[in-house]
């Protein structure tokens, strides 16, 4: 049996999908796999589109990138991100988006799994606290890959950020992992 994740997470510079992809392939090595992450971005560092690309696996990891049409996941931040990037992820697969910011067609949505949260607006005004979208979007992607086990993601991303910061990241995390359950709840009801 396979314990391969294939993860894809895109935005733009600024934006922490950078960090997530840190925090998610730190996570598998510290519970004893293998991760990996590998990151493209444009020069202009700031607003320009970024793909972040994120392997994790009981075995070892040969080759470092993500082959197109075998990301199982991916999640979108940025419209101009996810219309560049979206083409990698397997036919089925699901696709997180922020509604206020990425714009699937008709198509997208028989092609894959598209799920709208508003990553965003929950980091903007239920955490009080923008910089933490990335952990909203951490609790997200796991609570749909089930890649790591929650609490030794939650103390590697601790470990990753100023203590000062580990309260309101730490609720980033549950409001991130309570959205993404609500979706998939309506999913299955639906």
């Amino acid at each position: 049996m396979s314990t391969r994740k294939v993860m894809r997470f895109t935005g733009v510079g600024g934006q922490g999908v950078l960090l997530a992809g840190t925090i998610f392939a730190s996570a598998k090595i510290n519970q004893g796999g293998f991760g990996m992450k590998t990151a493209t971005y444009t020069s202009q560092v700031r607003g320009g589109p970024t793909v972040v690309d994120i392997q994790l696996d009981d075995n070892e990891i040969w080759y470092p990138y993500a082959i197109d049409g075998q990301i199982d996941f991916m999640l979108s931040v940025a419209d101009v991100s996810y219309q560049q990037f979206k083409s990698g992820v397997r036919e089925g697969g699901t696709i997180v988006v922020d509604p206020n910011l990425v714009h699937p067609t008709d198509e997208d949505r028989k092609k894959w799994n598209i799920v709208e949260i508003p990553i965003i607006t929950i980091a903007k005004e239920e955490v009080k606290l923008v910089l933490t979208q990335s952990v909203v979007a951490l609790a997200i992607a796991n609570t749909y890959t089930h890649a790591i086990d929650d609490k030794l993601l939650v103390d590697t991303m601790l470990a990753a950020v100023p203590e000062r910061f580990h309260k309101p990241n730490k609720l980033a995390y549950e409001l991130g992992q309570k959205y993404a359950l609500e979706a998939i709840t309506a999913a299955e009801e639906a």
